[in-house]
């Protein structure tokens, strides 16, 4: 926990997340929140309340907790929401004082009033780590609340955001606001200490193999479980939540708690980041998604309509333009009268090529659609935006059109669509060369029923879908070195041994047995609706696989979107930016170059 600051001093030099220019907003007022220090429930000797390496304000008991007031928004600004801002620190101090600044200055522009929470540590003696801290949230979201008709802000538009420790003191106050943390000591106290929204980054403590600090067997066996401290009441609130995926306090705490927010009906998002840790943003490469993490708070706080109305949703698919590529033409998969399974109801296979001419990456970008294997399309708006959006970034795109509608039983449903798809990915080799291009730096990228096509080429490559004796390409291996998965489907089976029957979020869920996970599993990057009947539990279970093989991917679930989310969306939401995500797994992942 003591490197936060030298994340910070490191994010400084880099400037990863520096590009928004922001006014100033200063502290301006501050607020004890207990009565005295001797009125404070559990009062410790060694307990203080202040900021790291930071001077305590004239006049400051600092063995009072307080709140924190910048300055608020302007008048036609206003957006008539307050976010409470927490420091992490392991509980055992407030070090994180540089990045609560940081937050405010950027929410206080986007019309929040803005408040940073004190509160006791060291951790206590003979308590749970969280215990005081926990007494002081709670006191501090009732002063916040009697304070909004003086502030100018809704009561029931109130966030909590914190980082680490304070990601769970985050959690503690979003999901156990009806269990009191201490005895009523006055008026103030009858004021209910819910909170509406909750942005918990990189929370710590949350699973039971590290309720005191770092996971001990990575956060990841049957037996572990969420801690005890959560309570899940009727006052959960919608949440975003932010990890890296190597944190030693392991995402997979932010995974369990999402299951868990999903089993109750409560819209929410994640959002991991491969290979990054603890403070993932610190250092983070330019132009990843890391770097640019705070964007998707405020996409998520308009899509909650917590910054005001939703915007009216329009279609994507203009805001991409088209870019003039040298377009080739359609080059069939197969010989003649070579089809593997040929069923004469099916369309006839084919790819196409797009090269734009100013090529910035020697990388391929292989894409198709969805359509539950039953129909595809090249020109739908799963595939020709983001050809576009590549080919404008110089990235080579290749569109596969794969048989459909569905081959006739006892065929498995995907087999003709994964037999192309192999067969595609080898000709894409063979050929890459000669075109300048590198035939080791292929991905593959589909949406649903394509979606799950994608991860059969991520994680079965090994395994063949046809006999591969047909000329020299099949000599060739058909692995890929990345996938990206939209609203995957078909990739969970329920427990009454169905696929994609429910909501997928009991435990007893298991993948489907055709994804086989094997030595060549690639990084993919996972994109999700929250709220897709295709449930997003396919997303995020293949994430979890892929994480304990130790692969490192990426995930994206997105609050109160279902399935087809790409095709309209409200501006200023994730939805809207959603294709931003391919580029930045890309420019993390190094091929962007």
């Amino acid at each position: 926990m003591k490197n936060i600051f030298l994340f910070s001093i490191i994010a400084i030099i880099s400037g990863s997340v520096f590009s928004q220019a922001v006014r100033p907003c200063a502290i301006k007022e501050y607020t004890d929140i207990w009565p005295s220090v001797d009125s404070m429930p559990n009062k410790q000797k060694h307990q203080i309340a202040v900021r790291e390496r930071q001077k305590p304000p004239a006049g400051c008991d600092i063995r009072m907790p307080r709140l924190e007031w910048y300055e608020p928004p302007l008048e036609n600004e206003n957006t008539r929401a307050c976010m409470i801002l927490i420091s992490g620190g392991a509980y055992q101090n407030c070090c994180d004082g540089y990045w609560v600044d940081w937050l405010a200055r950027r929410l206080v522009q986007r019309g929040v009033t803005c408040v940073s929470l004190i509160y006791r540590t060291p951790r206590p003696k003979g308590l749970e780590i969280f215990a005081t801290a926990w007494q002081d949230g709670q006191r501090a979201v009732r002063i916040v609340r009697s304070e909004a008709a003086k502030r100018g802000y809704d009561p029931e538009k109130i966030g909590v955001m914190g980082f680490s420790a304070g990601a769970h003191l985050t959690l503690m106050l979003a999901t156990s606001s009806q269990t009191n943390a201490y005895e009523k000591l006055d008026a103030l106290d009858d004021l209910p200490c819910h909170v509406n929204i909750a942005v918990p980054i990189y929370p710590a403590y949350v699973l039971n193999d590290g309720l005191t600090g770092p996971n001990k067997r990575d956060g990841d066996a049957p037996d572990i479980k969420l801690s005890s401290a959560f309570k899940f009441d009727s006052k959960t609130p919608p949440m975003s939540f932010f990890h890296g995926g190597v944190d030693i306090y392991s995402p997979n705490g932010t995974t369990q708690i999402y299951r868990q927010l999903r089993r109750m009906g409560v819209p929410a998002e994640v959002h991991i980041y491969p290979d990054r840790n603890h403070g993932f943003f610190a250092g983070a490469k330019k132009g990843s998604g890391a770097a640019n993490w705070y964007g998707r708070i405020e996409e998520f706080l308009v899509q909650t309509a917590f910054l005001g109305p939703v915007p009216d949703q329009v279609p994507l698919s203009p805001r991409i333009a088209n870019v003039k590529c040298k377009i080739e033409e359609k080059q069939d998969i197969w010989p003649e009268g070579k089809t593997p399974d040929f069923q004469d109801h099916q369309e006839k296979p084919y790819i196409e090529w797009y090269v734009p001419s100013n090529l910035t990456t020697k990388a391929i970008q292989i894409i198709y659609s969805g359509g539950g294997y039953n129909k595809n399309s090249t020109g739908r708006y799963e595939v020709a935006p983001v050809r576009r959006y590549l080919n404008a970034k110089g990235m080579a795109v290749v569109t596969l059109k794969y048989r459909s509608p569905r081959p006739n039983p006892p065929l498995p449903k995907h087999l003709s669509a994964w037999q192309d798809l192999q067969r595609a990915i080898r000709i894409v080799r063979s050929q890459a060369e000669s075109k300048g291009l590198d035939p080791n730096k292929i991905g593959i990228m589909g949406s649903s029923a394509g979606g799950h096509l994608s991860l059969l080429g991520a994680t079965s490559s090994m395994r063949n879908s046809y006999y591969r004796g047909i000329d020299k390409i099949d000599k060739l291996p058909c692995n890929v070195q990345w996938a990206i998965a939209v609203y995957p489907a078909y990739s969970i089976v329920g427990p009454d041994g169905n696929v994609d029957s429910g909501p997928g979020n009991e435990d007893t869920t298991r993948l489907s047995p055709e994804l086989s996970f094997d030595l060549n599993t690639c990084p993919t990057l996972f994109l999700h609706g929250d709220a897709d009947p295709y449930t997003a539990m396919n997303s995020v279970k293949c994430w979890e696989q892929m994480r304990r093989m130790g692969v490192q991917g990426e995930l994206h679930t997105l609050a109160l979107r279902t399935h087809s989310f790409q095709a309209k969306a409200s501006p200023g939401t994730g939805s809207y930016t959603w294709i931003d995500r391919i580029w930045e797994f890309l420019v993390h992942k190094g091929f962007d170059k």
